[in-house]
């Protein structure tokens, strides 16, 4: 994105003998049609080779460039010139203090929901992910496990053994102390 256009850029140049008159006037050539063919039942479909011919009956302002030399098929949409004009302007010097969160609570909502679940002893994190009715481990893991780790909220009763099928996870001292 650029302050006078948009860029869109597709890896491989046009395919075959197809050039770029030929596209504004809606011939097309399937690169895949194994991908064509699922992506017909997917999505919104209006007949192949007819998206670029109604994108410039809407904005007739596209340059299509076909770069073979640089193996790309760009579509360039130019802005309006009352859009980008002046935009590199000077920005006004700030007129006020900024705006500060009210909120200074660094424990985030998931860690406290899963600090409040190891109130009562130490859990499976499959125990844990089921109390938080989590189906998506990897959710789980990024979103709440491993923050209240990090700020050492919460440790494993198997420090040595992370990956131990009796691995559990407990409130620490400072855990217990959020919660409160």
């Amino acid at each position: 994105m650029f302050t006078d256009r948009i860029d869109i850029i597709s890896p491989g140049h046009l395919p075959d003998s197809l050039r770029v008159d030929d596209i504004r006037h809606g011939k097309a050539n399937r690169r895949n049609p194994t991908l064509s063919e699922h992506a017909f039942r997917l999505l919104p479909y209006r007949g192949l080779g007819s998206g670029i011919p109604r994108a410039l009956d809407e904005w007739p302002r596209i340059e299509l460039i076909d770069e073979t030399s640089g193996n790309q098929f760009t579509a360039r949409v130019l802005r309006p010139g009352t859009q980008w004009n002046g935009a590199a302007a000077p920005v006004a010097p700030q007129v006020a203090d900024p705006v500060t969160d009210p909120v200074t609570d660094p424990v985030t909502d998931p860690v406290l929901r899963l600090l409040q679940t190891l109130v009562n002893g130490p859990l499976a994190p499959s125990e844990i992910q089921e109390r938080l009715t989590l189906k998506h481990r990897p959710t789980f893991r990024a979103n709440y496990l491993r923050p209240a780790l990090e700020r050492l909220w919460i440790e494993p009763t198997l420090p040595g053994k992370p990956n131990s099928r009796l691995q559990q996870y407990r409130l620490t001292d400072r855990g217990r102390a959020q919660v409160q």
